[in-house]
């Protein structure tokens, strides 16, 4: 995560998107950012208007002028409550190209979204848009799903020791440097059922077994250790299954607030991101989930 650009949140003043600020600018007093506050007035919205009124009846400029008094609102506040500084800016046009846009021009160090929205939002979050938002940022991206009513107490992070691993795991140290942080890595015996189907003894099978969890144990503490951190900073979690179920179930049992994953996973194939573990991590999870996009 880059260290001297803003953050930036996008919202559409829903409530989801209101806890999104929050968060956000929290995470500025934090780290000493500055925060931006971004709306977008998105396109295929206005041209639905158009289609029904006419183009002379389209009120974009009082939905822009709208939009303006309730970001300055909102960045007026979240400036008294946090003691940050916020900018504010309001676009109309393509929503997943004004966000790259308006973070390619601030360098924003993070992007922050809500989990869902009333509008444009819960498309952006929710639907393909998101999907090709994560897929072409840079940036890590935040998505934050509770209320902030304290700093992050508790931080999961998802290692499948890739080069995105290494970076998550650096991430959450910069985002939540006061966490307790739990590592976790989910193992599996490879082709366990066609071992049975071929005949292998049960005896064999669990030496298998024993052997995976041994090598994630030991390659979850070589990444600790690269990171520099030491034997009490962490808390290692070596669990075997899927790894989405396994991550929303640790996240529950340890009452994490925040979930941290890599982009990619061990392949060029495996994209944690745009596939079913962040997919169900979204879905089922009740923390926040940070997303590192770089390696």
């Amino acid at each position: 995560m880059k260290t001297d650009g803003p953050i930036l949140v996008a919202t559409d003043f829903s409530a989801h998107a209101r806890h999104a600020a929050d968060r956000a600018a929290r995470l500025a007093h934090e780290t000493a950012a500055a925060l931006a506050l971004l709306h977008v007035l998105p396109g295929e919205t206005l041209a639905q208007l158009r289609t029904w009124l006419g183009t002379a009846s389209v009120p974009e400029a009082q939905l822009r002028a709208d939009a303006q008094q309730r970001l300055q609102a909102l960045a007026d506040e979240l400036a008294a409550a946090r003691r940050v500084q916020v900018t504010h800016r309001d676009a109309a046009g393509p929503v997943l190209d004004e966000i790259l846009g308006a973070a390619e021009a601030l360098d924003a160090r993070l992007l922050v979204l809500g989990a869902r929205g009333a509008g444009f939002l819960r498309r952006l979050v929710l639907g393909t848009t998101a999907e090709r938002l994560m897929r072409r940022t840079t940036r890590p991206l935040l998505v934050v799903r509770q209320m902030a009513h304290e700093a992050y107490r508790h931080v999961l992070v998802a290692a499948d020791f890739s080069p995105w691993s290494r970076e998550a795991l650096a991430l959450a140290r910069r985002v939540a440097p006061h966490a307790r942080l739990t590592l976790l890595t989910a193992f599996e015996v490879p082709f366990e059922e066609k071992l049975h189907f071929a005949g292998v003894d049960a005896a064999t099978v669990q030496l298998y077994r024993q052997q995976a969890r041994t090598t994630a144990t030991q390659n979850l503490h070589a990444l600790a250790a690269a990171a520099g951190f030491a034997p009490s900073a962490w808390t290692p979690c070596v669990v075997e299954g899927d790894a989405s179920l396994r991550i929303v179930e640790k996240e529950q049992e340890l009452d994490c607030d925040l979930v941290v994953l890599g982009k990619h996973g061990q392949s060029a194939t495996v994209d944690l991101l745009l596939g079913s573990v962040t997919k169900h991590v979204l879905a089922e999870g009740s923390a926040d989930v940070l997303v590192s996009t770089a390696h």
